[in-house]
Formats: C-alpha cells, sequence, structure tokens
C-alpha cells in the first residue's frame, strides 16, 4: 500500500513539472522520463512509470488547462 501511495504522489507531483512545457511532445518526455526515476526508485522495472508519466504528461493540458498551458 505505501509503494501505491508513494507512486500515486510522485505521478501528481509530475504532473506539475509537465506543466512547464508548451507542447505535448515536451510534457512526454518529462513526464516519461519524471515516471522511470520514480519507478525505479520505488522498485518498479522503469517502463510502467515512464509509459504512465509520459500519457500524464499528454493529456495535462486536457485534464487540468488552467495548470499546464
Amino acid at each position: 500500500m505505501a509503494k501505491f501511495a508513494v507512486r500515486t504522489a510522485a505521478i501528481l507531483g509530475l504532473l506539475t513539472v509537465a506543466a512547464c512545457e508548451t507542447s505535448d511532445l515536451g510534457r512526454a518526455g518529462i513526464g516519461a522520463g519524471s515516471g522511470y526515476l520514480i519507478d525505479r526508485a520505488v522498485g518498479g522495472d522503469g517502463t510502467i512509470g515512464a509509459a504512465v508519466g509520459a500519457t500524464a504528461g499528454v493529456v495535462c493540458d486536457d485534464v487540468t488547462p488552467q495548470y499546464c498551458n
């Protein structure tokens, strides 16, 4: 359960970082890199974290336009 909580908090944090970019490609890159590092830090192999991070980065401006612009 603690591992899930860390991943969830980390993904929310990477959305904040991804908001700094103006294009979907840039946000996807930041999200994938951050997600990979976070997943590795909590013991994963990095692929799931990178996929989730890239997806979160791409849809960030669609879901929360007030933060991702």
